[in-house]
């Protein structure tokens, strides 16, 4: 039986933890906070018992989330879909985005000819991309939609939604990092072309099929799935110990010792490190030295979450059927998304009508270290009155700081993090949202990936020792 210490308790340490206690191994999983979860957290909030303050869905036309999901004892009767409302994009006002697009791109000319998002210079030089020949983009996703869009299309719209999602900055971005988009950009030499093949056969597999949701989330809020996590692994002979961080990992006769920061010592085979690249590169410092090196130049941006409850009263009916906004940097001031939760999930809808909105604080350049929570809270508040054209005056407040929420992928991030893997000995794992995926879905990946790797290793035992 091969012993096995996991070094950070969120997503990716609990899917590590599941695949390994079911393949006989004996796991023991540290997480330095009093409770699970990483960047997934849901509480109770504005008359809601189940709000979350970090990730709300995953998605479900990956195959990992879902999955996972069923395999810790979640039915699909228990993973609820958004609403139809829609998003929209604040660039001096509000306006619908385009239909026929992928990640921002446009894959439909009509809705960018009829759109009131960009200007007719913007659309003329959008309409010219199908003619533009290949160029070298160098793996930045920026440079790239630039070149074959120009400048307001990547602004405006894919600056707007992926900067949003992954809390970066666009042109300081790796294509590679943003699947659909480099897929396109490695098959097709127009992306909008390519693009417009892609919706028809997502459209025609629908048709056949017949349509499902993109995103998915358990009725209790995504904790739900962490809470489920952890009794499966401890129903299956795994330990997990809170308030536990590793604060050291030396090589022994026997395989790895690890000391936690409360003292306890631990000998084991394998070590998956399933925390933050940054806040572990330390642990490797005097055993795998380029690896520590590649992780402590990994950055991240810093995300605060506010909370808000707004009154019915006060909510103008010209939102209704909306979703929430994006803001384009350019139009930024602390405000990068907001989510009309109340709209977006039905079981986020207080009785008495108000509406629960989620803020988003903060992205790689535009840094909130130091704003207080009142700050942030008058931030939310001054931003959202200026966007949404009236006075918002919320009556339930709640602030979360993530911080290192989310890895930033300069361009050629995938050649460091090969560069890190080929130089770490063996018996040591990386894995989380630092190296292959920042999504909910990824992370799962990631975790399952280490664990199979570890799970291989002990094949191969079996099979010399017998």
């Amino acid at each position: 039986m091969a012993r096995v210490l996991i070094v950070g308790g969120g997503i990716t340490g609990l899917a590590a933890a599941v695949e390994l206690v079911d393949k006989q191994a004996d796991v023991t999983l540290w997480e330095g906070a009093d409770q699970l979860g990483g960047k997934i957290g849901t509480t109770a909030f504005g008359g809601v018992d189940h709000v979350d303050t970090g990730a709300d869905a995953f998605l479900t036309r990956v195959p990992h989330g879902v999955a996972f999901a069923h395999r810790v004892g979640i039915s699909d009767d228990e993973i609820t879909a958004p609403t139809s409302a829609s998003a929209s994009v604040w660039f001096d006002q509000l306006h619908d985005i385009p239909g026929g697009i992928v990640m921002g791109v446009p894959a439909s000319v009509r809705p960018f000819v009829t759109t009131s998002l960009l200007s007719w210079r913007g659309k003329l030089r959008a309409s010219a991309e199908p003619l533009l020949p290949r160029r070298d983009h160098g793996d930045s996703l920026g440079a790239y939609v630039r070149g074959r869009f120009g400048d307001e299309v990547h602004e405006r719209l894919v600056d707007a939604l992926v900067g949003s999602i992954y809390a970066t900055d666009t042109d300081r971005s790796s294509l590679a990092s943003v699947p659909q988009l480099a897929s396109l950009a490695a098959t097709n030499r127009s992306l909008l072309v390519g693009a417009r093949r892609q919706r028809l056969a997502a459209a025609a597999t629908a048709a056949k099929h017949g349509a499902t949701p993109i995103f998915g989330t358990p009725r209790h809020g995504m904790a739900a799935l962490v809470h489920a996590a952890a009794a499966t692994v401890t129903a299956n002979g795994g330990t997990i110990r809170l308030g536990t961080t590793a604060v050291a990992i030396e090589p022994h006769e026997r395989g790895w010792q690890a000391t936690g920061s409360d003292g306890t010592s631990i000998i084991v085979d394998h070590v998956v490190l399933a925390s933050p690249a940054r806040a572990t590169a330390h642990l490797l410092s005097g055993i795998a030295p380029v690896a520590s090196g590649v992780m402590a130049g990994v950055e991240h941006a810093d995300i605060i979450m506010v909370r808000l409850r707004v009154p019915a009263a006060d909510w103008p009916a010209r939102l209704s059927g909306m979703s929430g906004y994006l803001v384009p940097k350019s139009r930024q001031r602390w405000v990068t998304a907001t989510s009309f939760g109340s709209q977006k999930w039905e079981q986020w809808r207080p009785a008495n009508g108000d509406q629960i909105l989620r803020v988003s604080i903060g992205r790689d350049g535009l840094p909130v270290d130091s704003l207080s929570d009142d700050d942030a809270l008058t931030a939310a508040v001054t931003d959202l009155s200026v966007h949404l054209d009236f006075d918002v005056q919320p009556t339930d407040t709640s602030v979360m700081r993530w911080i290192d929420a989310f890895p930033q992928y300069r361009p050629f991030h995938y050649a460091r993090v090969s560069e890190l893997e080929t130089s770490l000995p063996a018996g040591i794992h990386v894995a989380g949202a630092s190296y292959r995926g920042i999504g909910v879905p990824a992370c799962i990946a990631d975790g399952q990936r280490a664990a199979h790797a570890i799970a291989s290793s002990m094949t191969q035992t079996r099979e010399f020792l017998s």
